[in-house]
């Protein structure tokens, strides 16, 4: 079934690994066949996968858009999967779906089935964000919420 697709000026687009640019008006693509593609605004570049999700969606796309390096990218990606996995156990049903998709070479629904893995990432960052947030930032008068056990007892006196 073939695919339409629409660019408008200056848009960017990588199919089957070359980059194109519209450089007029806005044009139309019909792709006939099957070809590894992903537009502009889906592209990650490695100085921007600073974190361990983004890390897996950019080997990820080098997988998917560069056939020629693909054993190279794949071997990247199970190692970036495993660390995120590692760190982050609750991960384990959305990993086991990538790998999967990818298994099946199945790389485009993969990238998609990633960008859950980027907001499971950003609800874990958040979370911990406000935690920390909550134990920096002291109730006025500086004494802290509670000493959850932990601490100088205030009932005893210092002896000395």
């Amino acid at each position: 079934m073939p695919l339409k697709m629409t660019l408008k000026p200056g848009e960017r687009i990588i199919v089957n690994g070359a980059v194109l640019e519209n450089g007029g008006h806005e044009a139309h693509l019909v792709f006939l066949n099957d070809a590894a593609f992903m537009r502009e605004k889906d592209i990650l570049s490695e100085a921007d996968a600073s974190t361990p999700a983004a890390r897996v969606y950019f080997a990820l796309q080098c997988v998917y858009i560069f056939s020629e390096r693909r054993e190279h990218y794949s071997a990247l990606l199970a190692e970036f999967l495993a660390d995120y996995l590692a760190a982050a156990p609750s991960s384990l049903e959305l990993i086991e779906r990538i790998q999967k998709l990818v298994e099946q070479g199945d790389y485009y629904q993969a990238l998609k089935t990633v960008r859950a893995l980027i907001a499971h990432e950003r609800e874990r960052l958040e979370h911990v964000s406000a935690t920390v947030e909550s134990l920096s930032n002291p109730p006025p008068g500086g004494e802290p919420r509670t000493d959850a056990g932990l601490g100088v007892d205030p009932s005893r006196e210092a002896t000395g």
